[in-house]
C-alpha cells in the first residue's frame, strides 16, 4: 500500500450548504464539506472565517441543505465566492429563497432536503473559525422526494459528495443493501 501521510480524506464527505441571514436580513450561503451527524439531534460542521460566521454572531439560527447533481454548479460557486466580497452572490445562484418555518434562516427550495438548526455550541473558537454544533430543530423535504411510505427517498435526490483527493464531486449511487438487516446473514 502507498502511504500519503495525514490528509483530510475521510470519505464520503457531504456537500453541505449553510444558509444564514445577515444583520439586514439578506440571505447568504456557503459550501462546507467537513461536517456530519454528531448525535441524534445534532450536527457538527468545521467552519472557517466567513460571512456565514459573521452572520451567526448576530443570529444563532441556520439551515443546512444537501447539494445535488442539479445544484452542483451553484453549490460550488457559494464555496468559492465570499459573501463579504460579492453582494450579488445569491442572485447569481438562481436559487429560490424562502424563510424557514421554524428558524430565522433561509431555505433554498432548489434543494430536496433541508435541516433547520440552532447554534448549540461553538467549539475551539478563534479568529480562523470554529466547530459549529447545531441542534436540528426540524427537517424539511420537498414532497416530490418522498417514497410511498411518506419518508425522504435519498436515492431520488441525486446527492453529491466531495471527493477531496482529486477535488471532484461524485453523485451518490444506487442502494446496495439494507442496514441493520443484511449482516444478520452472518449470525
Amino acid at each position: 500500500m502507498k502511504s500519503f501521510g495525514s490528509k483530510p480524506w475521510v470519505l464520503p464527505q457531504p456537500v453541505l450548504i449553510i444558509g444564514t441571514y445577515n444583520e439586514q436580513g439578506t440571505a447568504n450561503a456557503m459550501n462546507a464539506a467537513w461536517g456530519g451527524q454528531l448525535d441524534m439531534k445534532e450536527i457538527i460542521i468545521s467552519m472557517g472565517s466567513h460571512a456565514t460566521t459573521d452572520n451567526l454572531k448576530v443570529n444563532n439560527e441556520f439551515t443546512v441543505a444537501f447539494a445535488t447533481k442539479d445544484t452542483m454548479v451553484a453549490s460550488d460557486y457559494v464555496g468559492i465566492v465570499s459573501g463579504r466580497k460579492d453582494a450579488d452572490k445569491m442572485a447569481k445562484t438562481g436559487w429560490t429563497i424562502e424563510k424557514a418555518p421554524n428558524v430565522n434562516a433561509p431555505v433554498f427550495t432548489d434543494f430536496p432536503m433541508t435541516l433547520e438548526c440552532r447554534v448549540k455550541e461553538k467549539m475551539y473558537e478563534s479568529e480562523d473559525g470554529y466547530y459549529l454544533v447545531g441542534e436540528i430543530v426540524n427537517i424539511l423535504c420537498d414532497e416530490k422526494y418522498l417514497n410511498a411510505e411518506g419518508n425522504p427517498d435519498v436515492e431520488k435526490m441525486e446527492l453529491i459528495t466531495y471527493e477531496p483527493v482529486n477535488h471532484k464531486y461524485i453523485q451518490l449511487g444506487a442502494i446496495v443493501g439494507n442496514a441493520f438487516s443484511d449482516g444478520k446473514a452472518l449470525k
